[in-house]
């Protein structure tokens, strides 16, 4: 399918920040997913997840969440990419994060070339905690966090109440996936994911690739795994077809 892309500015309080958007061409109004991040910004590898995205179908943007701190930033999958991203993880702050939801669910409403009422959302690492946050916490109709670390932390980010906590909150269905050998997800915690959205009655449920490790999904890690990868993007995509299109 072919698709065209742009960088788009996300109106927020008089202000904006960075997005980067890919759909079909064409001027169809259609559904729309957010793409969120991880650590390492808006790279190479979600722009290309994104078009990935457009090409299902769907209008699909990454916004940049790290405009307070670190605004445009695109980092490597090596220890300084590391050592940055981390950095602008430890600034981030729940009730912004949310706002940065909001203002991008916002900006996709106003379009239209989207149909406002079908919107989903996926994210990797951070960017899955965003993710679940963002299904907490609006209506976007489907989620889809990969490997979301923090999510059943004791604190949400910059101490808020834990996400976990505000499950009962997610109207739409989920879709958790996780790495069976993810250290910095431990089995516990994945656990307490599955039992909240169960106790809440959520439509949702939480999958374990028992071969693959934090960050499987992406070709430019080291811990890529290709059959997790290609299971979990076959299950996501076929949820939200039957959410967001059907």
């Amino acid at each position: 399918m072919s698709i065209t892309t742009e960088r788009v500015q996300i109106p927020q309080d008089g202000g904006s920040f960075g997005g980067y958007l890919a759909r079909p061409a064409g001027d169809e109004a259609l559904p729309a997913v957010i793409v969120y991040m991880e650590i390492f910004g808006v790279n190479s590898h979600i722009r290309d997840v994104t078009d990935r995205v457009a090409r299902e179908g769907y209008v699909a943007i990454a916004p940049d969440y790290f405009h307070r701190t670190g605004p445009g930033i695109e980092l490597g999958y090596d220890d300084a990419g590391m050592a940055g991203g981390m950095k602008l993880l430890g600034q981030l702050k729940a009730d912004e994060m949310i706002a940065d939801a909001e203002a991008t669910l916002a900006y996709l409403r106003g379009r239209p070339d989207v149909e406002g009422d079908r919107i989903g959302a996926m994210g990797f690492c951070i960017g899955g905690h965003m993710t679940y946050l963002t299904a907490c916490t609006t209506d976007v109709k489907v989620s889809a966090p990969f490997y979301g670390g923090g999510i059943a932390a004791p604190k949400g980010p910059g101490g808020a109440p834990s996400t976990v906590s505000r499950t009962p909150g997610i109207k739409g269905a989920i879709l958790c996936l996780f790495g069976g050998k993810d250290a910095l997800i431990p089995p516990d915690q994945v656990e307490t994911i599955r039992k909240a959205i169960a106790d809440a009655g959520v439509r949702g449920e939480c999958v374990v690739y028992p071969d693959a490790d934090h960050g499987f999904h992406c070709d430019q890690r080291g811990t890529f795994h290709e059959a997790s990868s290609k299971d979990a993007w076959k299950r996501v995509t076929e949820l939200f077809a039957r959410e967001l299109k059907g």
